[in-house]
C-alpha cells in the first residue's frame, strides 16, 4: 500500500472547542466508570492576570484560549440535574464544562420498563445492545457551546464525535448555571 505522505488536515477548531477537546481527552486519560466531573472555563489571560503563579503552568499557551479548571469536591448525586440547578459561577468564571458518562439503548429498550427507577436502571444496564458513552459538554456565558461523545465500544481520540446538538438538555442546564 502506498504511503500517503500528503499533509494532514487539522480541523480549525474554536477557542471554547480545542479546550473541550483538551479535556475530554484529559477526563478519557482516567479510564471508564468515572462520577461526573465538572470544570470552570476561564480565558488564559484572566487567569494569568488573577493568578500570575499559574505563569508556569500556562506555558506559552495562546492567551486569548481557554483552560478548565476541574472541580473538586463536587458531590455524589444520582440526578445531575437536581445537583446543576444548585450550582452558580463567579462572574470571573467565562464558561462551565461537564463530563459524564450514560448509558445508550435502542428506542425499543425502553418501552416495557419497570416502574422503580432502580429496578429500570438496572434492566438498562444488562440489555444486550446498550452502549457506553462518555459527554463532556462545555458552554460560555456569550451561549457558545461544544459537545464530544465518546463510545467505549469505540474508545479512541480520533473517534470521539464533535457537535453543537448532541446533548440539547445538558446545553441547556448548564447555561441556565451562568445565568446571574
Amino acid at each position: 500500500m502506498p504511503q500517503d505522505d500528503s499533509p494532514k488536515v487539522k480541523p480549525v477548531l474554536s477557542p471554547l472547542a480545542e479546550a473541550a477537546v483538551d479535556t475530554e481527552r484529559h477526563v478519557a486519560a482516567a479510564g471508564w466508570d468515572q462520577a461526573p466531573r465538572l470544570f470552570a472555563i476561564a480565558r488564559n489571560a484572566d487567569l494569568l492576570q488573577r493568578e500570575p503563579a499559574l505563569a508556569e503552568q500556562l506555558g506559552a499557551a495562546d492567551p486569548a484560549a481557554y483552560s478548565t479548571i476541574e472541580q473538586e469536591g463536587v458531590p455524589q448525586t444520582s440526578n445531575i440535574e437536581s445537583l446543576l440547578r444548585q450550582l452558580a459561577w463567579p462572574p470571573e468564571v467565562d464558561g462551565v464544562a461537564l463530563a459524564i458518562e450514560r448509558i445508550v439503548v435502542p428506542p425499543e429498550a425502553e418501552r416495557d420498563l419497570p416502574d422503580n427507577p432502580e429496578e429500570a436502571s438496572e434492566a438498562l444496564a444488562a440489555h444486550p445492545d446498550r452502549s457506553d458513552v462518555r459527554l463532556l459538554v462545555a458552554v460560555l456565558r456569550d451561549g457558545e457551546s461544544v459537545c464530544l461523545l465518546r463510545q467505549r465500544a469505540n474508545d479512541s481520540d480520533d473517534k470521539v464525535a464533535i457537535g453543537d446538538d448532541i446533548a440539547p438538555g445538558l446545553v441547556h442546564a448548564l447555561k441556565v448555571t451562568l445565568e446571574d
